[in-house]
């Protein structure tokens, strides 16, 4: 029989951690993007449509939604070290 106790699972996911997630995710299609519509400038075919163009915006949108959670996650440090209320748990 083993003596070792098991310990509950720790949520270490501190605030602002989805927002940097999916900063990232909209950040690395937008770049995805912007290769595809630069691209027909070098190999001299016609250029894609519009909102090919637009789904490359999503680059600067993925960059200020992963700022944001950044920004967020300091302001919740901030409060735990100047000995705030707790910031609240977020479920998974």
């Amino acid at each position: 029989m083993r003596t070792e106790t098991h310990a509950a699972p720790v949520n270490d996911s501190a605030p602002g951690d989805g927002l940097v997630k999916a900063g990232v995710i909209l950040f690395a299609v937008g770049a995805v993007a912007t290769l595809v519509t630069v691209a027909p400038l070098f190999l001299g075919t016609d250029p894609f449509p519009t909102v090919a163009y637009t789904v490359s915006m999503l680059m600067g949108v993925g960059f200020l939604v992963a700022g944001a959670g950044v920004l967020r996650a300091i302001a919740a440090q901030r409060r735990q070290a100047r000995g705030g209320p707790a910031a609240p748990v977020q479920a998974r």
